[in-house]
């Protein structure tokens, strides 16, 4: 496959605009083992914010509203493209709709493997974003 655009959704027992923090580049550290962005100009969270993470994937901000964000980002040699996180309010919490749209720009079969995790990977960012807001609440 040298495309994909993946779908999936991951509760967050937070409102929405709180849990669309969790989807920050700093509010990810809170809940990702081992995630640590590092920002070449600023760390904010305004549209054009570039940070880079493990693997040298490069991120930039490339829109941000009160319910989502979407990033552009390159891992080079291996995928480019999109992610989007929408936030929604459901029954008292958050339902946060995530998007891949990845295009591969090495070995397609990378991408095939990430396609093929990606429920998996929502699966366990539910699991990680709850103990982290259970272990803040105790």
């Amino acid at each position: 496959m040298t495309r994909v655009r993946l779908h999936g959704s991951v509760a967050v027992a937070l409102p929405p605009d709180q849990a669309l923090a969790l989807f920050t580049p700093r509010g990810e550290t809170a809940w990702v083992p081992g995630w640590e962005p590092r920002f070449p100009a600023g760390d904010g969270l305004a549209t054009g914010t570039t940070f880079l993470t493990h693997e040298q994937t490069i991120w930039v901000i490339a829109a941000r509203s009160p319910s989502s964000i979407r990033y552009a980002r390159v891992t080079p040699n291996v995928h480019a493209g999109t992610v989007e996180v929408r936030c929604k309010r459901v029954a008292g919490a958050t339902r946060a709709h995530v998007t891949y749209d990845l295009t591969a720009l090495g070995d397609p079969d990378t991408l095939d493997r990430f396609a093929g995790d990606f429920d998996a990977m929502l699966a366990e960012w539910e699991r990680l974003i709850a103990a982290s807001l259970e272990a803040c609440a105790a």
